[in-house]
């Protein structure tokens, strides 16, 4: 586990439950440099002044805030200071919600709450919202900055998930909402057959990150040595489809042949084939007991 990055209490009611926070995930992109070409050499960048064009050291600079007509306002460190956050050190719980309320745009970071103190408080907590099927949304303060987030449990642990506030959410306006969308009986019910088709329980393991994955192989090549190979391109379909309902009906077969489920011509055609052979055996053997007979019968005449 990396280092905790905030460490406090959580309020609940009267009881002051202490915790520290850890990062909960973890990006696993692969990282780049920006190098000069030619030789490798790391870009550097300097801090340059657009009034006087002198590099600035990093000591001299400040927050500034930029007003609509271009004019700045700097921002000393005791502006700062002087904020009222109430949360500095607090995970203030402030409701207790149920979990479908909350919309999922709204959901940010993730961090794991570990127990500094006793333990009981904080399993109490735990436990209490696992058995209401709630979660608590709660203020907290991190960097400088008060938050909303919720506070659930999850594996035996609470998790505290950062939230954007609500005017932080756009709205979704989109000209194709003012339309009048018409939707067939028949095109629905071939969509929901294609949902019932994919349909399954979240199994976060079975899904990878191809990408990566072969980024980091073409990585290891090039360090090794080794030529770079590329991959072949998947066989792309380029017959056109004539409307809606064909995609929706190809869709719903191609799921239902990953799924196992669909009808599978193929396996067909390889039972069916030996009863054919057989049939031309029994036919060859026939063919050749009538020669043989007509030879003999010729045999006696003669």
């Amino acid at each position: 586990m990396p280092h905790s990055i905030w460490k406090g209490a959580i309020s609940f009611g009267l009881v002051s439950i202490p915790v520290r926070l850890f990062s909960a995930t973890e990006e696993k992109d692969v990282s780049f440099r920006q190098v000069h070409a030619a030789d490798g050499g790391r870009i550097k960048y300097k801090r340059v002044c657009s009034v006087d064009g002198e590099e600035v050291p990093f000591s001299d600079i400040a927050k500034g805030y930029e007003l609509p007509d271009g004019d700045m306002v700097i921002l000393e460190d005791e502006d700062f200071a002087d904020l009222p956050i109430s949360t500095s050190r607090a995970v203030d719980v402030l409701t207790f919600v149920p979990a479908e309320q909350i919309d999922p745009v709204q959901f940010g970071k993730p961090y794991y709450c570990e127990p500094t103190g006793d333990a009981k408080p904080y399993v109490l907590l735990r436990d209490a919202l696992d058995n209401s099927e709630k979660v608590a949304v709660v203020k907290v303060a991190l960097r400088n900055r008060e938050r909303l987030a919720t506070l659930r449990p999850r594996d035996g642990v609470l998790v505290l998930q950062t939230m954007l506030w609500p005017d932080e959410v756009r709205e979704a306006k989109f000209a194709f909402l003012d339309d009048n969308v018409t939707i067939r009986s028949q095109e629905m019910t071939m969509a929901e057959s294609y949902v019932d088709a994919l349909a399954g329980d979240f199994e976060p393991d079975q899904y990878t990150d191809d990408y990566r994955e072969a980024l980091q192989e073409v990585i290891d090549a090039k360090t090794a040595g080794r030529e770079v190979t590329r991959p072949a391109e998947p066989e792309v379909d380029d017959s056109k489809v004539l409307d809606l309902m064909d995609a929706l009906r190809r869709s719903v077969d191609a799921a239902k042949q990953q799924r196992g489920t669909g009808s599978k011509p193929a396996s067909k055609a390889t039972k069916s084939a030996p009863a054919k052979k057989t049939a031309a055996k029994k036919a060859s053997k026939s063919t050749a007991k009538k020669t043989a007979a007509k030879k003999t019968a010729a045999r006696k005449s003669a």
